[in-house]
């Protein structure tokens, strides 16, 4: 939005000896050296090319870091088309063949100044600018962005049909109209089902399965309610609703949640089912009471997925070798740590799938249960009953288990008893908020565990983050800068000779891989997500370190010394083999 600081950038003023072309502008500010400057001119100049074109195919300047200098150039605010959501109020005052004409993108409309803030790849045309006023009837802001994605972009959003439901819904909502509509009673349900504010409800959720979304999050603000979907573990505002239909939004799915549709000073939970051709998914929803209203938070869990395999989550080499054989081990614990949506449920059920055979009693208790596993006791914790994480772990001793998986080790109770029953035979799985596998150690012991118990009871302990991976269908490659080479040297040690010449490269420099963006990924270069891992198995020598108390740096170079693989060298060696980015990886391994 036009004032929000995490879609565009205020202008920089221009320096006080003005350049007088944007070759001049980059010059000045230091994003290209005299030499390269110097050499576009004379290329421009002999071949009759823009300097702006050959500045991008020579990988000198980026294409968002050239529109985001013209921006400050030409003094015009920019716009980051991948974190800015279309208002359909806004798409409904341009057709598409004149948004495509003139590469304009109306994003936002501000009803009571008349104003339409409009996205273009060359906001200084003011013959289009007249044009866009003219037809909308509003006077235009424009804003400076990337052409690329505003191309794609017009395409996506005015093939969405959510446009015209919003303004119909708007129309039906409109307060003052006067008018009385006589229903069939007969034909009641049918109405109800076809009303405009379900069809929005329906095709927010459509969209949602289409773009393979894990949450939907619909925010009231001031003068508008937003929503966003987490695509790939990233959030993206998508879409920009009216705020006087917020409420019809929220009742909707209240109704479809088994909620309550007056209480809207509490917050509630529910849960349904949605299906869209052969895909079901079971949606989790919370509402919120925030200031501008409530905020609805929905969580896609896929029905009709299979459970992935270990190899199929990234595990690999010694991390999944050392992984399967603690599984083999008939009693012991094994942790998996890591932050809140870092897969550790995920790679929990790729285990137990592995593990489900009609010889073993499996047991799990989970808060909540999000995957329905044949032939697995699930249990899910309700603490207003009393059925908490520990006392549903000295229930669980009861029902003679091989195997059971406790969701989370949240206090010193539950750790004791996940510890007694790994003591009398039994194999326990849980997970634990540590931001490293070495740190889960200490931690237990600060939970009052005994560390000769400790020691014993302990099988691994494996940490995990999860990274996007390339879009195979926009997959480049770049030549890393040799800060970034020198950095993956310090990093990996002696692993980088080994993925060096793995790929072919001996003496030269490394490869690695960028998506370009396209419309297979929705602009963003990624699709689908990777593990990267750290596995700790604990050895006899890691065992002497717990029983000296020692801290989480002796026991990881411990187990270093052992062999183990760091997750951020993981992440660098999946980064070399082209399956994900440097980028991503320090995003959610640097600490």
């Amino acid at each position: 939005m036009p004032n929000d600081p995490a879609t565009s950038d205020s202008p920089r003023s221009k320096p006080s000896s003005a350049p007088s072309s944007i070759l001049d502008f980059l010059l000045q500010v230091k994003t290209l050296t005299k030499e390269q400057y110097d050499q576009i001119r004379f290329e421009s100049a002999s071949g009759g090319r823009s300097p702006e074109d050959l500045m991008v195919e020579k990988n000198l300047v980026g294409e968002e870091a050239l529109a985001r200098a013209k921006a400050s150039f030409y003094n015009v605010p920019f716009l980051d088309l991948e974190r800015t959501a279309a208002s359909p109020e806004a798409l409904d005052k341009l057709p598409e063949s004149v948004a495509s004409r003139y590469k304009a993108l109306p994003f936002e409309y501000n009803q009571k100044d008349n104003t339409l803030s409009v996205a273009m790849a060359n906001p200084l045309d003011l013959e289009a600018i007249e044009f866009i006023e003219k037809k909308s009837g509003c006077q235009v802001i424009p804003f400076m962005v990337v052409e690329s994605q505003l191309t794609s972009l017009i395409g996506d959003l005015y093939a969405q049909s959510l446009s015209v439901e919003v303004t119909e819904a708007l129309k039906e909502a409109a307060p003052g109209e006067g008018k009385v509509t006589t229903i069939d009673i007969t034909k009641l349900g049918e109405v109800i089902r076809e009303a405009p504010i379900a069809k929005v409800v329906a095709t927010l959720l459509e969209f949602a399965i289409k773009a393979r979304a894990s949450d939907i999050h619909i925010e009231p603000l001031v003068d508008r309610t937003r929503v966003r979907y987490r695509i790939d573990g990233i959030l993206v505002e998508k879409l920009i609703l009216p705020r006087r239909v917020h409420n019809a939004v929220v009742s909707r799915i209240k109704i479809l949640s088994g909620m309550k549709i007056d209480e809207k000073r509490l917050p509630q939970d529910g849960r349904f089912n949605f299906k869209i051709g052969e895909e079901e998914v079971d949606l989790r929803v919370s509402t919120l009471p925030i200031v501008h209203g409530e905020k609805v938070v929905m969580r896609l869990l896929k029905k009709t997925g299979r459970v992935p395999t270990m190899p199929e989550l990234g595990l690999r080499g010694m991390a999944l070798k050392n992984l399967q054989e603690a599984v083999r081990v008939p009693h012991g614990i094994i942790l998996i740590t890591g932050p809140t949506g870092s897969g550790k449920t995920t790679t929990l059920y790729a285990i137990l799938s592995k593990l489900n055979t009609p010889q073993v009693n499996i047991i799990t208790l989970e808060d909540p249960v999000e995957y329905e596993m044949a032939g697995v006791n699930q249990v899910q914790v309700n603490p207003l009953a009393g059925l908490t994480f520990a006392s549903g772990m000295r229930s669980f001793l009861r029902q003679d288990p091989n195997i059971i998986m406790v969701g989370e080790v949240r206090d010193t109770e539950t750790a004791e008893l996940a510890i007694q029953a790994s003591l009398t035979g039994h194999l326990v799985f849980s997970t634990l908020h540590t931001n490293s596998a070495s740190g889960a150690l200490p931690r237990l012991l600060d939970m009052k565990a005994e560390p000769f118990l400790l020691a014993s009871s302990m099988t691994c302990v494996m940490a995990q983050r999860v990274v996007r991976k390339i879009c195979e269908h926009c997959k480049a490659p770049i030549s890393p800068p040799p800060e970034l080479v020198t950095d993956m040297k310090k990093v990996l040690g002696s692993l980088y000779d080994t993925v060096r010449y793995g790929q072919g490269t001996g003496e030269g420099a490394v490869t690695l891989y960028r998506g370009k963006h396209c419309a297979e990924c929705g602009d963003t270069g990624y699709s689908g997500r990777v593990g990267i891992f750290e596995v700790l198995p604990v050895s006899e020598r890691i065992g002497r370190l717990i029983l000296e108390r020692a801290p989480a740096s002796r026991i990881e170079e411990q187990a270093v010394s052992e062999g183990m693989v760091l997750m951020k060298q993981d992440g660098y060696l999946k980064a070399l083999e082209g399956i994900t980015t440097i980028e991503e990886v320090l995003r959610v391994a640097e600490s």
